[in-house]
């Protein structure tokens, strides 16, 4: 008897080219007793596939085999693509969350005894489900009730369900359009992905071809051309493509060679999904959030501002009483920051941006006559990332957020309730860390505060750019239409100014080994490439006792040999080495145990707990239900299989993660085989993380050219050219 495990794939840990795969897979059922422990739980899986989605129901027929370094491993020998049966939908429908208590193996015992009739006897003799195992009555009465309320809809989610959907996008899908649903599908499948926001391009798509619509239909021409602008301008961070581009990806999405495309572009423009000037084609929505940016900014910096004999003296008395002189570029921040409706204050690690920061805020409340809590209604200190808003707070002992948070966003829908019909009240926005800040993120933040909201920007400009599309500070910056205060003078001095020398000397292309090995806070340790891993090591032997939050290894590639997995995998087993009293569990290939340092990769506002923040494994469970609960700092969050994905191993992490925070002591490997990754503002910005200590590990050569390599790939946008010559 061949073994089989049937069930969904939930995602891979590796592929390659040929068609390998490593994966997960959440079994169903099984025909072999070693593995009925697996239903309802997932395995890693390893084998060949043409291509694989988590939409479909897959039967795995193979065995089960134990990897020495991996444990256990479901080797596919081959596979099928199982539609769905109606016995298999009814057990996802009752197990889809519409019934509270109902989990996989009560449906399947309610299903077993009561067959394809399931509901039928559910809504007529529901007393037929007290002779059930595990039943209650309190389980039945929810059934009756809730299938009662849905049974109008339960047609329609088993026609979705046909059409190759599960049951969860099914309901989303009908909560959406309700007795519509049928209409709007059959018009036109891919208008759900306008609609609906967990609704992507290739996840329609699939589902569209299979019930046989054709390759060129113009809805699906028109998709992905949506499609292939989104995707592109996450990657690249364009605000904009020529024709030419958008006919270069399109036969590789389509599968097909399309002919005509100008008449699915201008049907696109016609819509108002897309914008085109000047030969650019914009998204409707990046058009339109670049205007707003524009001339929100450019209201802001023409208003006459404020004057008032009284500002100076008042700066005065905040020296006193900080116990601190400015220079003359920082008072003139502080000053302008409450005389202008908009200003930018950008320099370099080490000038002083925090604490002026302090100074900006005492003025406007001084100035006002306001209360510490009257202060907290009328100003709003917010930052990117949820470190550098905690940041901000212990530095300026005032309450700051995380933008996502300010505005209130909405997971499930990817909204903001706080927006341009329910803006806030506040009256002054401090948006520090601005260089991170992407076009949609700032537009979605001047939509939900007044027109007249006073703005001060903060930032350094020679980090790296956001994460999403856009270059909004430097475009901002450079336009030189809008006020802007440079920071030059350097405050650090001492034991730690070597490494603010260094981030200069990476800023001005033009380092030297002079500088490292000379005090104790800038070390340089050169070595080849399969010594950098043995250093790390060393060097976190020696800070064993110091705050996990102190100390930080940098890293700007995940794969290979000195990337990310590998140095976590070394470096754990020396801050949080194996022991029978951690419970420990394999996530996606990557071994976890309590006491570990994690990193959260998403937005989880619900939880108090954003994409970037770092904490510990406070608990690994494993009985009744998997669960892992993660520490930040005293918020205990839940985690469960369906959202593992969400952190991972921290005692190494991408540059790109780090923007925002800063430790005492930073590792940064730096070699050769990081190939395109290395340029100078990656680098910079890593240097700038380090606050008392930097080692830097491996190749001076490749830090060299670091240092020297501006020529990274430049992000198209209009913000620059808008503030410059106006909106066309």
């Amino acid at each position: 008897m061949t073994t089989y495990i049937k069930g969904t794939y939930s995602r891979s840990i590796y592929e390659n080219n040929t068609g390998y795969y490593i994966g997960i897979f959440r079994v169903s059922d099984t025909n072999d007793e070693k593995l009925a422990d697996y239903i309802g739980r997932t395995i890693t899986f390893t084998g060949y596939f043409h291509e694989l989605n988590n939409m479909d129901t897959y039967m795995f027929y193979g065995k089960l085999v134990h990897h020495p370094k991996y444990g256990e491993q479901f080797q596919v020998d081959s596979y099928e693509r199982v539609k769905p049966e109606e016995k298999d939908s009814i057990i996802e429908f009752l197990t889809s969350g519409l019934f509270p208590g109902i989990g996989d193996k009560k449906a399947k015992n309610i299903v077993d005894a009561l067959g394809k009739d399931t509901l039928k006897i559910i809504l007529e003799n529901p007393s037929n489900l007290i002779l059930i195992p595990g039943i209650t009555q309190k389980n039945i009465n929810i059934l009756h009730d809730k299938l009662k309320e849905y049974e109008s809809s339960y047609e329609t989610i088993m026609y979705l369900n046909d059409l190759g959907f599960n049951t969860k996008d099914a309901m989303l899908i009908y909560n959406k359009y309700k007795n519509k649903t049928k209409d709007v599908v059959e018009d036109n499948i891919y208008k759900l992905i306008d609609d609906i926001y967990e609704m992507y391009f290739k996840k329609i798509d699939s589902i569209a071809l299979n019930n046989d619509v054709s390759k060129d239909d113009p809805n699906r021409v028109e998709a992905a051309i949506i499609y292939i602008m989104n995707e592109v301008s996450n990657t690249y961070g364009h605000s904009y493509y020529y024709k030419e581009e958008i006919l270069m990806y399109l036969p590789r999405v389509l599968g097909i060679e399309v002919t005509e495309v100008d008449s699915y572009l201008n049907a696109l423009e016609r819509d108002l999904k897309i914008i085109v000037k000047n030969d650019k084609y914009y998204l409707k929505e990046m058009y339109e959030a670049e205007c707003l940016i524009v001339k929100r900014f450019r209201l802001l910096n023409s208003n006459k501002g404020i004057t008032s004999k009284k500002i100076d003296d008042t700066i005065n008395g905040i020296e006193s009483f900080f116990e601190i002189k400015y220079n003359v570029h920082q008072r003139e921040a502080i000053k302008k920051s409450y005389e202008k409706d908009f200003l930018i204050i950008t320099g370099g690690p080490g000038t002083g941006k925090t604490t002026i920061m302090r100074g900006i805020i005492e003025l406007y409340r001084m100035m006002n006559k306001l209360s510490y809590d009257k202060l907290s209604e009328k100003i709003a200190l917010l930052a990117p990332t949820g470190r550098a808003a905690k940041r901000i707070t212990e530095s300026t002992l005032v309450r700051a957020s995380t933008i996502h948070r300010f505005l209130k966003w909405q997971k499930e829908s990817n909204t903001f309730q706080v927006n341009e019909y329910n803006k806030s009240k506040v009256e002054f926005v401090i948006l520090d860390e601005s260089s991170m800040v992407d076009t949609y993120l700032m537009a979605s933040l001047l939509k939900g505060i007044s027109a007249n909201c006073k703005i001060v920007l903060i930032g350094d400009d020679h980090q790296l750019p956001s994460v999403g599309p856009g270059n909004v500070l430097h475009d901002l910056i450079d336009s030189k239409c809008l006020d802007v205060v440079e920071l030059t003078e350097l405050y650090r001095q001492g034991h730690d100014s070597n490494i603010i020398s260094l981030a200069y000397d990476i800023r001005n292309s033009n380092i030297s080994k002079d500088i490292f090995n000379v005090d104790e806070d800038l070390t340089f340790i050169e070595c080849s490439d399969d010594e950098v891993i043995p250093n790390i090591s060393e060097i976190c032997n020696t800070y064993l006792d110091l705050n996990y939050h102190n100390f930080q290894i940098l890293a700007p590639m995940y794969k290979g040999l000195n990337g990310i997995d590998a140095i976590n995998k070394e470096v754990q087993g020396i801050f949080n080495p194996k022991s029978n009293k951690k419970a420990s569990k394999d996530i996606g290939g990557e071994l976890l145990r309590e006491g570990d340092k994690v990193i959260q990769l998403t937005n989880m506002p619900d939880d108090n707990v954003y994409n970037g923040d770092i904490g510990l494994v406070n608990r690994i469970v494993s009985t009744p239900r998997s669960e892992i609960y993660l520490d930040f700092d005293g918020n205990i969050v839940k985690y469960t299989p369906s959202n593992y994905n969400n952190f991972r191993l921290a005692y190494a992490i991408s540059i790109h993660k780090s923007q925002g925070s800063e430790f005492d002591v930073v590792v940064i490997p730096i070699v050769k085989g990081y190939h395109k990754m290395l340029y100078q503002k990656l680098i910079y910005t890593a240097v700038t993380r380090a606050k008392k200590k930097l080692y830097l590990i491996g190749d001076f050569k490749a830090l060299d050219f670091a240092s020297r390599n501006i020529d990274t790939d430049t992000r198209r946008t209009t913000i620059k050219d808008y503030l410059i010559n106006g909106i066309e």
